[in-house]
């Protein structure tokens, strides 16, 4: 998945450090204002993603910056910046997507026990989310 090649703009491969230890598992480490390209102030996860038919996200942002891992199991991420669209296999638990302003994302295709987590640029702003396609595709012109 290191050789991804993002197609749409507001996107960026992110790769965070893993150290691996046969006997004593993974540790991979996420540094704010490194590896995260700003400064983290709001961080989640989604899990017990039981309805392999449910499609989340669905939204662009204003401003917020995110990355998004797939930290077990896999899903499908669509990304979409209103003329390119591209679909991502997110299933390495320290390979991530920046999602930057102004990019429509979904996910879905969910395996059993997928669970993704998000850092966020900012808090939760109802006023930053862009939740109707057609506003986006006419805001992204």
């Amino acid at each position: 998945m290191n050789s991804i090649d993002l197609k749409v703009n507001h996107s960026g491969l992110v790769t965070l450090a893993k150290i691996q230890d046969e006997r004593d598992g993974n540790l991979i480490i996420a540094n704010a204002s490194k590896e995260i390209p700003f400064e983290i102030k709001r961080v989640y996860y989604i899990n017990q993603l039981e309805n392999s038919v449910s499609i989340r996200g669905k939204h662009a942002h204003k401003k917020c910056e995110q990355v998004i891992f797939c930290i077990s199991g896999s899903f499908l991420l669509g990304l979409d910046d209103g003329k390119v669209q591209q679909k991502i296999l997110m299933n390495k638990d320290n390979i991530g997507i920046y999602l930057g302003p102004m990019l429509w994302h979904t996910m879905e295709e969910f395996s059993a026990g997928c669970v993704l987590l998000v850092f966020a640029s900012d808090y939760y702003d109802e006023s930053d989310y862009i939740r109707s396609y057609e506003e986006f595709t006419e805001l992204s012109k």
